[in-house]
């Protein structure tokens, strides 16, 4: 995976082929079976971007993961242009490997303008410095995990917060399962206008941690033994201005779990309070028999 924000930067520049056909290359070494979910969302919505008249910006996206994604291969992206009206612009967008669907985006697109504007607050956490990094935090856990964690997504840093879990979890008792981290890409982000990328990084990172969230409450960890987990759908909704290699508080709660899927929502909030973007996702996260695995 990416090493670097640089090479995140360079995964998601979405090669065109043809007209609204556009082609995502993989990282150059990983040792996941499928490719990130993350990873087709940001690349996705980079080529809906390219569709769109500079001064619209993406203001949801909404996708179903169809199939796994194969990271041996390319994945091609293709646009459909669903409508440009006098303020919206709507575009759908295909993912396709082995002449198979294996993901949908919808992705809709905003002239800026002013209005009302009013936001939850920031809820109050410790703060990035007093925070964990996950390499630490793993590292509690064992050194394959923080190993992991340094091969696999060093694009990003992230200071874990926080949750409620069963075995010492302090805030928000009222809900049953909330954990916190603040993240940023691990570098610094192109200059210029470039908010498609910035909401495509955004994009990336929002797909990370949030199914696990739904776990919380049952003590497992998301890359455990004990749970078979993966994106079923994922939708994001940008509200201000984000900035990717600026440090965001990711505020993530789950309603629900029930039929082995999981449901987690999030808030993601700049460093200064501002609420930048809102996530929703369900997730399988089905029971496994570790000795059954093995067998």
């Amino acid at each position: 995976m990416p090493s670097s924000l640089d090479e995140l930067v360079e995964l998601l520049e979405v090669e065109q082929l043809e007209v609204d056909l556009y082609r995502g290359a993989q990282p150059r070494e990983s040792e996941l079976v499928r490719v990130f979910g993350g990873q087709v969302a940001a690349q996705a919505l980079m080529a809906a971007s390219a569709t769109v008249d500079p001064d619209r910006r993406v203001h949801s996206l909404h996708s179903y993961f169809i199939l796994g994604g194969d990271p041996a291969i390319p994945i091609i992206y293709d646009v459909q242009r669903i409508r440009d009206g006098g303020s919206f612009s709507t575009r759908r967008v295909s993912a396709r490997q082995h002449g198979e669907i294996i993901y949908y985006l919808t992705a809709s697109f905003h002239r800026q303008e002013p209005g009302w504007d009013h936001q939850d607050v920031m809820p109050d956490v410790p703060r990035v410095e007093d925070s964990l990094t996950l390499e630490q935090l793993f590292g509690e856990a064992g050194g394959e995990r923080a190993r992991r964690w340094r091969e696999e997504w060093a694009a990003l840093e992230v200071r874990y917060v926080g949750d409620n879990r069963p075995e010492g979890g302090r805030e928000r008792e009222e809900v049953p399962a909330v954990q916190r981290l603040w993240f940023r890409g691990n570098g610094t982000m192109p200059s210029g206008d470039q908010h498609a990328l910035h909401a495509s990084v955004l994009t990336y990172a929002s797909d990370l941690t949030l199914l696990g969230s739904a776990l919380v409450p049952h003590g497992v960890l998301i890359g455990s033994s004990k749970v078979q987990a993966a994106s079923l759908d994922h939708a994001v909704w940008f509200h201000r201005e984000v900035r990717a290699d600026q440090w965001m508080l990711y505020d993530q709660t789950s309603p629900s779990a029930a039929g082995a899927r999981g449901f987690a929502t999030g808030n993601v909030y700049a460093e200064d309070g501002t609420l930048v973007a809102s996530v929703a996702q369900e997730g399988l996260i089905r029971p496994v028999d570790p000795a059954r695995r093995r067998a």
